[in-house]
């Protein structure tokens, strides 16, 4: 449910989120020869370039939304799979990075006597948005990063059943996994772990 006295750390927050999620994708693809993303105008950490205005909408309300997607033109890649692998991992990768970032600002701040406030609000939505963000993502269901991902490590004939097969149904799979809860038991652990991790190692630098 959106909480109007959160907004104002959680709007923000989302936003870099998402445009940091597309932007790693459209790098890396770019830095694999692929110029679709450049083209595009998608090779930017303007937020507008990225926005999907119902995803975004339905990620603030409901807890499930999306960005709008980066088109990729994999034929660029010397090698198709290690490309692909990559590129899909790149988003994910960017929000965890992220969300260790906010963690370690927070604990330098708390090091500092600096333990609340309307920064480390944000950078509390800024974190939790992140990591959650990254590991949503990796579940194998198409349209999902993850589902890209998986197709990497399939023999191609399996990875093409697999896509048209789940993608029939992704999305609505999808809403029954984040409406059922099914998400929060997958996610919820991943995530848990992933922050016990980043205070462990920011404890250890701070």
């Amino acid at each position: 449910m959106l909480d109007f006295s959160t907004l104002l750390f959680r709007a923000p927050a989302l936003l870099i989120a998402l445009t940091i999620h597309e932007y790693a994708h459209a790098c890396v693809s770019d830095s694999l020869g692929d110029p679709t993303p450049e083209l595009q105008g998608r090779l930017t950490l303007n937020p507008l370039a990225h926005l999907d205005i119902v995803g975004t909408l339905m990620l603030v309300l409901c807890g499930f939304g999306w960005a709008k997607p980066v088109e990729i033109d994999p034929r660029y890649y010397t090698d198709y799979r290690s490309g692909c692998l990559k590129v899909s991992a790149a988003g994910p990768g960017a929000n965890l990075f992220m969300c260790f970032l906010a963690v370690l600002i927070m604990t330098a701040r708390g090091s500092m006597g600096m333990s609340s406030g309307f920064v480390n609000q944000f950078l509390y939505w800024l974190m939790l948005y992140n990591v959650w963000f990254a590991f949503f993502n990796l579940i194998p269901i198409p349209p999902l990063d993850g589902s890209r991902i998986l197709s990497t490590f399939l023999d191609y004939e399996t990875a093409y059943k697999y896509e048209n097969f789940v993608g029939r149904y992704g999305f609505l799979v999808l809403i029954v996994i984040v409406y059922s809860g099914i998400s929060n038991m997958i996610i919820g652990p991943l995530a848990s772990w992933f922050l016990r991790l980043c205070y462990a190692v920011s404890g250890i630098i701070f």
